[in-house]
């Protein structure tokens, strides 16, 4: 019986540190893709910092002409510069885009992630919630070709557009389409994640679904959906091409919703390709896509914010 129970705990010191050993493993593999996410990270900034900053330090542009002015004309040498290199238009057809997308998809991805949690979960997990996973999977190129053969015929034919239906309208709600599923699955999550003692306290006190729903669960599950709708709109910021097929691409401000313009990744898309490296123009683009990276980079410093309130908050 001792034979046998020193075998036992012999046995047992072999798998505590089998699995202590497995432990430290996995630590160690999780901290290293970690670290490489980081540096990997903080590379691709550095990248575009240099590249980005040429404009101003080997061409002497200033930045309130970047950001302000309307004038875009950089040349091609990659010796001499003095074009201007005003992006505003480009700026303002992504800020103009991207708020009429949010504005439009909000309600409804809301609405949707309200009906799969709240209304109807098990219809909304069996059917809605596939659907919307779906979307996420379609390349931007089929959003783009369904926006140019459908909708943009669509609004020429309805609002008799000048430029053929070619428009901020036409982009914005292609771009609506795209945020749908980022910003309605992550505020279902949010929904779900609401303590259910929440609820019941509501039905306790006498509130219908309703006044459940947007008194209580809603207010609780805010950090999260805000959340969702600043991912969303980040992937609006970052999408090119199918925005570049039916906005129009006119170095123009639009003066309403059916005028054509351009905006930021459009622009680097379409000429980033055809202008020499170090270039005036090249480095101008650089600006562009250094601009965007800031952007992204401002959104996860707010998603980080309006999750430590939701946290302080709980």
């Amino acid at each position: 019986m001792a034979s046998n129970s020193a075998v036992s705990i012999q046995e047992d010191r072999k798998n505590a540190v089998k699995l202590l050993r497995n432990e430290k493993l996995g630590h160690g593999l999780v901290l290293a893709c970690g670290l490489f996410i980081i540096l990997l990270t903080l590379s691709i900034g550095a990248f575009l910092v240099v590249k980005g900053s040429g404009t101003f330090t080997k061409y002497h542009h200033s930045i309130l002409e970047f950001l302000f002015s309307s004038q875009w004309a950089p040349t091609d040498s990659t010796t001499e510069g003095g074009g201007p290199v005003g992006a505003a238009i480009y700026i303002m057809g992504s800020l103009i885009t991207c708020g009429l997308a949010l504005l439009f998809i909000t309600p409804f991805s809301l609405g949707a992630a309200i009906f799969m949690t709240e209304i109807s979960p098990r219809a909304g997990s069996k059917m809605l919630q596939p659907a919307v996973e779906i979307f996420v999977g379609i390349p931007s190129v089929v959003y783009g070709w369904t926006g140019l053969t459908i909708l943009v015929p669509l609004i020429r034919d309805t609002f008799h557009a000048k430029m053929g239906g070619y428009s901020v309208l036409a982009a914005s709600i292609v771009l609506a389409v795209m945020m749908f599923p980022t910003i309605t699955t992550v505020a279902a999550d949010a929904i779900r994640s609401v303590s259910q003692e929440y609820r019941d306290a509501a039905y306790g006190l006498g509130s219908t679904r309703w006044q459940v729903i947007y008194r209580v669960v809603l207010p609780a599950a805010a950090p999260g959906i805000f959340t969702g709708v600043i991912l969303g709109l980040a992937r609006a910021f970052g999408e090119a091409l199918a925005v570049a097929m039916v906005i129009g691409k006119t170095r123009a401000f639009p003066t309403s919703l059916l005028s054509p313009t351009n905006n930021l990744t459009a622009a680097i898309a379409a000429d980033m390709g055809n202008s020499a490296n170090g270039g005036e123009q090249n480095l101008a683009l650089w600006t562009m896509a250094l601009l965007l990276f800031l952007i992204s980079m401002f959104f996860i410093f707010l998603i980080h914010i309006i999750s430590r309130k939701g946290k302080r908050e709980a």
